[in-house]
């Protein structure tokens, strides 16, 4: 009777440590996964605002219909890409980074574009637009930078032993992490034309 309670007992630990460690990865891939959707939330937001912003600007008389067009072009192709949070790839990252990078341009045309207006530049609706925008485009921001982290989390997790092992036993793919678009370490160059 003695000599089984040592092997029930290593068996029972061994256990524990297995459930332990699959619960622990479980846990932060499902961290990722809510920091993408925060990411994506963040995202969505900005595209709600856009088109209160594009519908505001609508209402000046003769504002130009391309630049207008262009957002609204912009911002759909960038609703229309989703990123599967179970299996994020940098292939689907940078498809949605693509999208979203359409967007941002042609927001900040937009936004040149309305300096010529002096009555929309004065009009309320279109200044707390432009505030909310200014806020979102900061909160996209902080929500990349909480995904990378719980990425980076996941990541120590899976490939560290012995998690390591129970990953590649249960099937715990690696996570795409959020990388900035080509050329963006370069400051823009920004040229003002007062003739």
């Amino acid at each position: 009777m003695k000599k089984w309670i040592i092997p029930v007992v290593v068996i029972v630990i061994i256990a524990l440590w297995a459930i332990s460690s699959y619960n622990g990865l479980v846990s932060v891939r499902a961290e990722a996964r809510t920091a993408w959707s925060n990411v994506e939330s963040s995202y969505q937001r900005r595209n709600d605002l856009i088109g209160n912003l594009v519908k505001t600007v609508q209402g000046a008389a003769d504002f130009e219909k391309s630049t207008l067009t262009d957002v609204i072009e912009a911002r759909s192709k960038a609703t229309s890409v989703t990123v599967d949070p179970s299996n994020i790839t940098p292939d689907q990252l940078a498809q949605f980074q693509q999208a979203q990078a359409g967007v941002s341009g042609a927001l900040s045309r937009l936004l040149v574009n309305v300096e010529r207006y002096p009555d929309l530049k004065a009009n309320s609706n279109f200044l707390a637009l432009q505030s909310q925008i200014e806020g979102t485009e900061n909160r996209i921001n902080v929500a990349r930078d909480r995904y990378n982290e719980a990425v980076n989390t996941y990541e120590v997790k899976t490939e560290r032993f012995p998690g390591s092992i129970f990953a590649s036993l249960f099937g715990f793919e690696k996570m795409a992490r959020f990388k900035s678009e080509a050329g963006a370490e370069k400051a823009p160059d920004v040229q003002f034309d007062f003739k």
